[in-house]
């Protein structure tokens, strides 16, 4: 069995204006950067072996700051990259009703669909858990595909909200299912 420690990166000015951001390489912000350094002081005193992140630089310079804190090298896995958000990146949810209407979702607007970001997800972290059974992993990603996945392989659970930026969930492969030790946690944060 391994724990995989689940995190979502720090915030970004995209993140502080609502805007979806999807494929789009946003940074940190200054306000990112402190959160990742907070939590880098928090698991600074765990046992975490390696470190895997999105190659987007919010979640990569997130999980750099993590893996320079604790000696540890991070890995780039591009599976771990948040939903292709197609024709909204960079918009607010008003700018999208603005520009097609309040039915904006119902559109095809080059959206990677929940399944799709499900399987790439459930597929990682499976990978993941096999590759280094009996280590502790630490995984950095972004909300909407962390969301996704956890809903859909912690179906046992009740799992609501938004994942915080820099928050720390804990998972934990097994048979017969995925179980889950710590949600959301920001700690670190206050």
């Amino acid at each position: 069995m391994a724990m995989i420690g689940v995190i979502r990166h720090g915030t970004t000015d995209w993140n502080d204006e609502y805007r979806t951001q999807g494929h789009t390489d946003i940074p940190l912000n200054a306000e990112g950067r402190r959160q990742a350094h907070l939590l880098a002081d928090r698991i600074r005193s765990e046992q975490w072996q390696y470190i895997y992140s999105s190659d987007l630089s919010r979640a990569l310079e997130t999980a750099s700051i993590l893996g320079e804190a604790s000696s540890i090298e991070v890995r780039v896995d591009e599976r771990l990259r948040e939903m292709d958000c197609g024709q909204i990146e960079g918009t607010t949810e008003q700018e999208r009703v603005d520009r097609w209407g309040y039915g904006w979702s119902k559109l095809d607007l080059g959206i990677e669909s929940h399944e799709s970001i499900v399987k790439r997800g459930r597929q990682c972290l499976a990978d993941l858990a096999n590759r280094h059974s009996g280590e502790n992993i630490l995984v950095v990603s972004h909300g909407a595909f962390l969301s996704l996945t956890m809903k859909r392989i912690l179906t046992h659970m009740d799992i609501r909200g938004n994942l915080l930026n820099t928050s720390v969930t804990h998972l934990h492969s097994g048979t017969p299912r995925w179980d889950c030790s710590l949600y959301n946690c920001t700690k670190h944060l206050t």
